[in-house]
């Protein structure tokens, strides 16, 4: 079948976009191409797509890819899909919530698995959390996402943008911007930039813990209330005091600094000792 862009293919279906699902589609070939090199896609990667859309970049996943699994939850689009992609054998599609899916049931035996996705602004950080919490066995995550939440995944201790996803992301990734987008590339267009960042996931996580829930726990504790200095920030953890100014001592951590300051370093040394102050 011939290829077609993607306002033709709407055009063509008599597609509504449903603003609940924050349908916004990518119309610029230009940015499409700079996805699929950003991914750095071979024949050897099964690359499964979250929100495929009408499939305008699922087709160039497909040229480029062993095999594609698309999952998309609006169902009005899987007869699009089904028809616009028929004449690709490499193709699957799931009509499902890639909140409540099991990714290891799409991966099966596969070895070298991606993720690319143009994500709804709503559910992206719901999305990448489940992803990386649950630990899938993920090379990379190329994923096109609002302008402000790509800036805090990749910034640094003492930046306004830093905080408790900058920390999960790092924990798991290096992250790496590939370009920015502006409205114009879509349709309908958003009312702000966006931004396609690759996710790369570590061998192992960037910092060894003790304890992976504590670890997170007191990260979310010292950011729910920016401005808080971390001995008022932990207080909801409910060690006793003398336990606290120990942890603190042993981690070489002022508690009067900020969580905003602290590094994924200190952050795992304050966690660690903690853990041994509430299980000693």
């Amino acid at each position: 079948m011939q290829e077609q862009k993607t306002k033709d293919i709407v055009k063509k279906y008599g597609f509504k976009f449903t603003k609940s699902l924050g349908q916004n589609f990518l119309t610029d070939d230009e940015v499409l191409k700079d996805i699929v090199d950003g991914a750095n896609i071979t024949k050897d990667d099964f690359i499964i797509e979250i929100g495929p859309g009408v499939g305008t970049l699922t087709r160039l996943l497909l040229d480029s890819a062993k095999k594609v699994c698309a999952v998309e939850l609006d169902s009005s689009l899987i007869p699009i899909l089904q028809e616009e992609l028929n004449d690709f054998e490499n193709f699957t599609l799931i009509n499902e919530d890639a909140l409540k899916i099991d990714f290891n049931k799409i991966i099966g035996d596969e070895t070298s698995v991606k993720v690319v996705a143009n994500l709804p602004y709503y559910v992206t950080t719901p999305i990448i959390t489940k992803i990386l919490i649950e630990g899938y066995k993920f090379k990379s995550l190329t994923i096109m996402i609002q302008k402000e939440v790509a800036e805090r995944m990749a910034s640094k201790p003492d930046c306004k943008d830093y905080g408790a996803l900058s920390l999960l992301v790092q924990y798991y990734c290096d992250a790496n911007i590939v370009r920015k987008v502006p409205p114009t590339a879509f349709i309908p267009q958003p009312k702000v930039d966006s931004i396609v960042i690759k996710l790369d996931k570590l061998n192992e996580p960037r910092v060894k813990v003790k304890d992976e829930k504590l670890f997170f726990m007191v990260i979310r504790s010292a950011f729910n209330m920016r401005r808080k200095t971390l001995w008022n920030a932990l207080k909801v953890l409910k060690l006793d005091k003398e336990a606290y100014e120990q942890a603190f001592l042993n981690a070489n951590i002022d508690p009067k600094r900020r969580g905003e300051t602290l590094s994924i370093e200190e952050f795992a040394n304050l966690s660690n000792e903690i853990y041994k102050k509430k299980n000693c």
